[in-house]
């Protein structure tokens, strides 16, 4: 029994000894942290993205001891209902991330706060950063800035060039040689079924931007008024441009919207010869070795040039205050600083937000890069109101002349007045 009894007080002490231990641990964790203010950084997740941010993150804290930023990624599909119901309530993000072309939505609920003007100067920003960001200022106001901005270019692929014998240095220059060039990279089996690609055909990825903002104006036109108020492309230059984008599946049957998945899989695969995507696509697919591939300007058409030109941007929510926001300042003017873009650029492969970054001759003359910087000079950013909705017009328009075998002309006189709703619906109110 006393043995018994010995044994139990020594336990008791023993774990008294470990209780206490730990509370001293604790403690120690405490002091460390004290003094350190918490932000929440939120984005959707793309996985260049992510890596680039944690690095960011990382050299930040390094500079600021006393700010912990947390880092948080959303699948995209999901991104805008989780902000919906977490900004609202004051919760979530203290730094958010966000497309240009989401801005109006996130003014009109609310979300975001004007960037504190000391530590943005409005005509710093102006006088270095390039002129598309004026989409994200309001009444006297920037809401939000960019580490990157994107134009498009044509993807294509050597080593297919060279099998359908096309020399791999010498990409189409201009529509014609790309529908020229895209037959003779089309492959089908004896029963009509596509095998590879002669161009990506997916218009809710970049090619709707393309559409809009390359093809339309190519044609002679231009897709909305110089006030974004009203719709401007249902004549002949919208038809046009329409009717070149649907043959080239309906009559020259380069591609089809969900072969292999999606346009960026065919391509990334080995599959499809030419695809048009955005300068964020460089960072993905560098890292495929088996991959021989080069980046050329959008191609021409009557000698007209154009392309279309976005950004994702960082803005501060509504609800952030006191140390939170002063902390938040310090991490986004970190976010768009020239040290950010240099990286993003590597690893990403987004264009620097700030001109004299961009514009130096080592990425004006990159073979990859080059042709995203010189895009950049005649591209165009869509202000778009609802950007989803926008692009769904365009969808459904092409889904109405492949299925429903309606008219180029009655598609997009539809999809014109399904777009001017859109924007009378916004300015109205």
């Amino acid at each position: 029994m006393k043995r018994l009894l010995l044994l139990l007080v020594i336990l008791s002490l023993t774990g008294v000894g470990f209780l206490m231990a730990g509370g001293q641990q604790e403690e120690a964790t405490d002091e460390e942290t004290e003094g350190k203010t918490k932000i929440v950084y939120w984005q959707y997740f793309y996985e260049t993205k992510k890596e680039t941010v944690d690095t960011l993150i990382e050299r930040f804290e390094e500079e600021n001891p006393n700010v912990e930023v947390v880092h948080q990624t959303f699948p995209y599909e999901n991104y805008n209902t989780k902000v919906a119901s977490a900004v609202p309530a004051g919760e979530g993000p203290n730094v958010i991330n966000l497309y240009y072309g989401w801005m109006p939505v996130y003014l009109g609920s609310e979300y975001l706060q004007p960037l504190p003007e000391e530590y943005f100067d409005t005509a710093e920003i102006e006088d270095e950063f390039f002129d598309m960001i004026s989409a994200v200022k309001k009444d006297g106001s920037y809401y939000a800035l960019p580490t990157a901005v994107r134009s498009l270019a044509l993807f294509y692929n050597k080593g297919l060039f060279e099998e359908a014998g096309l020399d791999p240095n010498a990409p189409p220059q201009t529509l014609d040689e790309l529908v020229e060039y895209g037959k003779k990279l089309t492959k089908r089996d004896d029963n009509g079924n596509l095998l590879q690609e002669g161009m990506t055909m997916m218009l809710r990825g970049q090619l709707h931007h393309w559409l809009r903002e390359g093809l339309i104006r190519q044609f002679g036109g231009q897709p909305y008024s110089k006030d974004n108020t009203d719709v401007m492309y249902d004549g002949e230059a919208g038809y046009d441009a329409f009717e070149f984008y649907v043959d080239l599946n309906r009559e020259h049957e380069l591609g089809e919207p969900q072969f292999m998945t999606d346009d960026v899989t065919a391509f990334k695969t080995g599959n499809a010869g030419l695809h048009i995507d955005g300068s964020f696509r460089l960072g993905t697919l560098d890292k495929i070795d088996e991959l021989n591939y080069g980046v050329a300007e959008i191609p021409s058409h009557n000698g007209v040039q154009s392309n279309f030109a976005s950004f994702w941007c960082h803005g501060i929510t509504k609800h952030t205050s006191g140390k939170e926001l002063e902390a938040s300042a310090k991490f986004l003017k970190f976010l768009t600083s020239p040290e950010a873009m240099e990286l993003w650029l590597e690893n990403v492969g987004e264009l620097p937000a700030r001109e004299d970054i961009a514009l130096q001759e080592k990425y004006r003359q990159d073979p990859k890069i080059g042709a995203f910087i010189k895009g950049l000079k005649y591209a165009h950013a869509t202000y778009f109101i609802d950007e989803m909705a926008q692009r769904k017009v365009w969808l459904d328009a092409y889904d109405r002349v492949m299925l429903q075998d309606w008219s180029i002309e009655d598609a997009v006189d539809k999809a014109a007045e399904e777009e001017q709703a859109v924007l009378d619906k916004h300015y109205n109110d």
